[in-house]
This record gives structure tokens, sequence and C-alpha cells, in this order.
């Protein structure tokens, strides 16, 4: 079909100026027709590219990456009270109601800590004395008491010849009973906190009256208040918290039987002790008392160490019952400690009082022997939480050892510091320890804790199938493998070992 315009009408038509049309270079400025974004926006933004503080936009960046979002407010959480975190960390759980009950197993007591027939089998510990440990801080919260029904122990030979000399000991003889004195050592993981637990709860059977520090560190740490003893000796400090803090764990303890004791001396340092009182109500006084805790710890041990009474008051004295003290971390004592003097210069530990006393107790009595009435120091070393390395105990130790074994000091053989070593005198004079002229107190002994044997490595074994949380067929080849990668026989590592839950296929 043909149009109805034709050429010759068009061409009239007037043309469009190119002054109107826009400019190359303004077309390019607005940017792609396709953007987004609208043109004047664009173009402001990219003219303040140059000025300070400005942000340019990249290409096809939307703006609401650059806008500064609001932070939210988030409530912090309180911090716990104070002490609860300590209180977490030393928990101490000593039953497990998801462990197996094991039948027939039999209680430590006067006959079983003695019966050579039960060697390498578990006892378990009475329930009525378990308050008692626990006041004494026996227990450690890395031990394994939780895997268990209820806490045990096993009778190994060291244990049995700890409970015969316990067995032995009266404290009611005219000479006085017998004193031993031994600080244990050992490998890592060999018992040797354990081994003080035994004694603690053979001293609870045989009504003993327990002295016990459970953490040496805690006594040079620098954690609790001294002051200097008096005018008169400036340079000796005096920690009455920590005092006050022993008598609290001796009187919980041994309520039994220093409730039974009366005071039967005269103290003139300590206006509360009245003559006719309890030992039990004596040892209160310097707990309500911080002031006065060390007076009365003084006090208390005068009465405990007494062989007779005061003239005058022979109606209220008691024959005194043997002691038992023990110390666990012997080494942070043979150091200097944290705490500081008037020159800000450090306080060696033993110008620490209460230090200085137990540590007095290593060395032989002049007129009567350290422990008139029998008993037994058993100072032991720790290598989890031990004071970086002193070699002055490490040789006093190895001394201790040599004289023990019958070697003289003028020998060729007697340990001695190596030529041009710093050594610490305070640390061989206390550990020095030479034999007592009094027949029932014993030298100082270094005894070292190794393996058990491999009898009492299978007993302890069949407890931990026995519970429930072994489930192998315990054999002596079984036995033997197992001893081999214990390091010989270490009861930490057995225990490691047993506590490996296995389900059989």
């Amino acid at each position: 079909m043909v149009s109805p315009f034709c050429w010759g009408c068009l061409t009239p038509l007037r043309q469009t100026s190119r002054t109107i049309l826009p400019s190359p270079s303004t077309a390019v400025s607005r940017g792609p027709a396709f953007h987004t974004s609208a043109a004047l926006q664009f173009m402001g933004r990219a003219s303040q590219g140059g000025k300070k503080g400005s942000t340019v936009l990249k290409f096809r960046q939307p703006a609401s990456s650059t806008m500064k979002k609001k932070k939210k407010f988030v409530e912090k959480a309180r911090p716990p009270p104070v002490g609860e975190r300590k209180a977490i960390r030393k928990r101490i759980v000593l039953s497990n109601p998801n462990a197996l009950e094991v039948e027939g197993l039999q209680e430590l007591s006067e006959e079983t800590m003695v019966d050579s027939r039960l060697r390498g089998t578990v006892l378990a510990l009475p329930v009525p004395m378990l308050d008692q440990l626990r006041a004494v801080q026996a227990f450690k919260p890395k031990q394994g008491w939780s895997i268990f029904r209820r806490p045990c122990t096993v009778l190994r030979r060291e244990t049995l010849e700890l409970g015969r000399f316990f067995d032995g000991v009266t404290g009611d003889t005219e000479g006085g009973g017998a004193v031993i004195k031994k600080i244990v050592g050992g490998a890592r993981k060999s018992g040797k906190s354990v081994h003080l637990l035994q004694a603690m709860a053979m001293g609870f059977i045989k009504k003993w009256v327990v002295f016990t520090i459970p953490e040496a560190q805690e006594l040079v740490s620098a954690t609790s208040s001294y002051a200097p003893l008096s005018e008169e000796n400036p340079n000796l400090y005096v920690q009455n918290e920590a005092t006050a803090a022993l008598l609290s764990r001796t009187v919980a303890a041994n309520k039994e039987v220093l409730s039974g004791l009366r005071v039967s001396h005269n103290h003139p340092t300590v206006p509360a002790a009245k003559p006719g009182m309890t030992l039990e109500d004596l040892a209160k006084t310097g707990v309500q008392d911080q002031a006065s805790a060390w007076a009365v710890f003084q006090a208390l041990w005068t009465e405990l160490t007494a062989t007779g009474p005061a003239p005058g008051l022979e109606k209220h004295y008691t024959p005194r019952p043997p002691i038992l003290v023990t110390v666990d971390g012997l080494g942070h004592w043979m150091t200097e400690s944290q705490y500081r003097n008037a020159q800000f210069k450090l306080i060696h530990a033993h110008d620490l009082v209460f230090v200085r006393h137990f540590l007095s107790l290593l060395k032989p009595g002049q007129d009567k022997p350290t422990l008139p009435n029998g008993g037994a120091l058993l100072y032991a070393t720790s290598t989890t939480n031990n004071p970086p390395y002193v070699y002055s105990l490490d040789v006093a130790l190895k001394q201790v050892a040599a004289r023990g074994a019958g070697v003289e000091s003028s020998s060729p053989q007697f340990p001695q510091p190596e030529p041009y070593s710093k050594t610490d005198p305070r640390v061989f004079e206390v550990l020095e320890s030479m034999k007592s002229k009094h027949a029932q107190e014993g030298m100082l002994q270094h005894q070292i804790l190794g393996g058990v044997t491999h009898d009492e490595a299978r007993g302890f074994m069949e407890y931990f199938a026995r519970s429930g949380l072994l489930q192998e067929t315990i054999s002596d080849e079984w036995v033997s493998e197992k001893w081999t990668l214990a390091g010989g026989g270490v009861i930490g590592e057995l225990e490691r070992i047993g506590k490996r839950l296995r389900i059989a296929a």
C-alpha cells in the first residue's frame, strides 16, 4: 500500500538544532542510563572525593554499606562472688552414684591396717571418718575419688609398715612412746599425698591428735597477714590468720580427743586459759580472737606435749595421746618467702615463726624428745606443685639419706655441695638431724615412694573391674603389661589406665 505522505512533504520540516542536544561529555558525566542511583547524587558524591573525611563510592557500591551501624548494648554479666571460683577449683567429690557397689569391701581399721595378708587389697575409708579427713583437707581435687562409689585406698607395703608403727606406739608409758621422722619423696604421681592421707586415717583410728598443713605454699606466698613477733624480736614474723586456720582444722578434726583433755598448766600469755577448761575450748579462743592465735597455739602445744601436770593442778591432768604432724609441699619452706620486711627485702621462710616451729621438730630434742608422748612427723615433698629448683634442699636430702645408711659426715662418700655453688646454710642446719640421745626418738629419714609391686597392681586393677570401670580380663600378662606402661607400677599412672572405660564388643 502506498503511503499518503510523500518525500516532498517531509523535506520542508525544520531540522533540530545540534545545540539543544546533550553533549557527549554531559552524557558521560551523568553515568550509565541503566544505573539505579540518581545522577545528581552520584555526581555529588564523586565530586567530593578529594575532600578530607569524605567517602568515595566505587562502581555499583550501594550507599547503605557506608552507613555506621549502631552498636547494640550488651549487658555484661556480673562477676562471681568473692571466693566462688576458688571454691569450685578446690571442690572435692567423694562419691559417684553411677559406680557399682563393690561387694565384700573391707574398711580400714585397727585390725586391717596391720594385716599383711591384705597387702594389695583396696580398703574403704570409714564413713564417720570422712568429715575428719575433710576438716584437715586431706583430699586433693585432682585425686580420683569421684570415680568410685566411696573413697578407698590400696594397702601397699609402705602402708603396712606405717600401720605397724601406729599400732605399737602408746602415749601413756613412763618413758613415752616412739617417734618417727620422715621426709617422703618420690616421682610424680607415686602416691605421696595419699600416703599422708593414710597416716591421718590411722591417726584418727588410734585417737591421736592430728595437725596438718595441707599446702605449705600458702604459708609463704604472701596471701595471709603477718606482723613482727615483738619489739624484742623484730626479725621474726607471726601469721595469726594462718595460725587461726590451723587451730580451726585441729578443733574440727580432733573434737572428740580434745574435749576429753583439760588445761593442767598455767599460761600467763593467754589470759583466757583457765585451769580445768578443755583443750577444745582453749583452741577455740584462738579461732575467735586471731590476735592471740599464736599464743593460744603455743599453750595448746605445751599441753599436748606435757608429761605431767603443774603443781596444784593434778586433778585436771590426764595422759596425753601421741601427735601426728603432716606437711605437704616441704620445698616451699626451704627458700625465701614472698613476704617483705620494712626494708622491702624478702623474708626467709625460716623467719616465720609458724614455719620455724614445725621445722624445729625435725631436730632431736634436748632435755626430752620432740614428742614426749610419742607420735610421727611426716613431711612430703611435691613434684606437681614444686618451687623452682632448690639446690640446697636436694643436697640436704641426699645427706639425710646418707646418714640413715650409716655414712659418716667425714667420709668421702658423704654428699657435699659442688664447689662454688650457691647454697643456703639455713637449709642444711634444719635437716642436719643427728642421732638423738633418747632411745624412743628416731633419726630423720628420707623415704622414697616407688611403684607398687605386681601383686599390689593386680589388686588395684581388680578393684577398677569390680567397680565397673574396667571391662577386661585381669590376667598376669595383662597386669605385667600395664605395670610396665605405668613406669614400673606408678600408682597414679595405673589409675589413669584403669579409669579408661572400655566396652567389650
